[in-house]
């Protein structure tokens, strides 16, 4: 098997190469004078599986060259593409709503035809995935990598904290991994012209709690979240987000509604600039190269 990465997971790439022994392929991806990309490949996979570690959240550049460096290991004989998306970006944009696009079909088709036979990606948002993509989607949890931490925190019998009905079972599972022995919590939550408001907290909380979710995108869910913690007598927060986007300032507000560390992964490359002493990132190299070794890619045989 052979890995082929976009530039911004070469680090990921290169944990990926040391843990499972695949090959890196290498490619070459740049710009025409008049601004169209191409692809040059460095290792041909001439009936080898190729795995692309790309991206397809924005800016959309990435899910061009992911597209076309699958395209291109089909073009030169790859058996089978894997594309390798640790962040499913459109994964939010699975409704069925008159007159608006559904991207996450949209995504799942253009994979297709670009070559790609499957996807691995890290806690897709929603399981509609499974049912609006074309292919098969493999979505690896963060849930033991949340509760090492949890573990190391030592906190006081804390209760994990579901910020909606959706991330109740990727609460659930945090929960189960880490040994918790208190029920979850979750929220009620609305959407309104002024943002995300929650109403109802089920179940009880304690001074300690761990909030679960998939995606801190502008954090208003998050703020939103903390703010009816702290209401509830909760006083330390601990924000566990798979995907780190940290679109905009907003989010920033969680340090002073209670939040004392957030966790995050490296599923999506966060600049440097935004880093905090009270940010950890943790690699989801183990998860991905367990599920590459799973899918038949452990050796340089594959």
């Amino acid at each position: 098997m052979l890995l082929y990465a976009l530039p911004v997971h070469r680090r990921l790439a290169d944990a990926l190469v040391e843990r499972t022994g695949v090959e890196p392929g290498g490619a070459a991806i740049g710009r025409f004078a008049n601004g169209e990309l191409h692809v040059e490949l460095e290792a041909v996979p001439g009936g080898r599986d190729g795995v692309v570690l790309g991206a397809v959240a924005p800016p959309d550049e990435q899910l061009l060259s992911t597209l076309l460096l699958a395209h291109t290991l089909k073009k030169e004989g790859a058996r089978r593409v894997t594309a390798c998306l640790p962040y499913l970006g459109y994964a939010r944009h699975d409704r069925a709503e008159p007159r608006k696009s559904r991207a996450t079909a949209w995504l799942g088709e253009v994979l297709r035809a670009s070559g790609v036979d499957a996807v691995l990606a890290i806690d897709v948002h929603s399981s509609l995935v499974h049912r609006l993509f074309p292919i098969p989607v493999v979505s690896a949890s963060p849930a033991a990598l949340f509760a090492a931490e949890i573990a190391a925190l030592g906190l006081d019998n804390p209760v994990v904290v579901a910020p909606d009905e959706g991330a109740r079972e990727r609460g659930e599972a945090v929960r189960g991994a880490a040994g918790i022995g208190r029920p979850l919590a979750h929220l009620t939550k609305t959407r309104t012209a002024a943002g995300v408001r929650h109403s109802v907290l089920h179940g009880a909380v304690g001074p300690d709690a761990v909030v679960v979710d998939d995606i801190l995108d502008t954090g208003g869910t998050l703020v939103s979240a903390c703010q009816a913690l702290q209401a509830a007598g909760v006083r330390q927060i601990v924000v566990m987000a798979t995907h780190g986007l940290f679109t905009g300032t907003a989010w920033e507000r969680l340090w002073s509604l209670g939040a004392t560390r957030i966790y995050t992964t490296d599923s999506t490359p966060r600049p440097t600039s935004r880093l905090d002493p009270r940010l950890a990132v943790l690699s989801v190299a183990s998860l991905l190269a367990s599920a590459l070794a799973a899918a038949g890619g452990g050796g340089p045989e594959g």
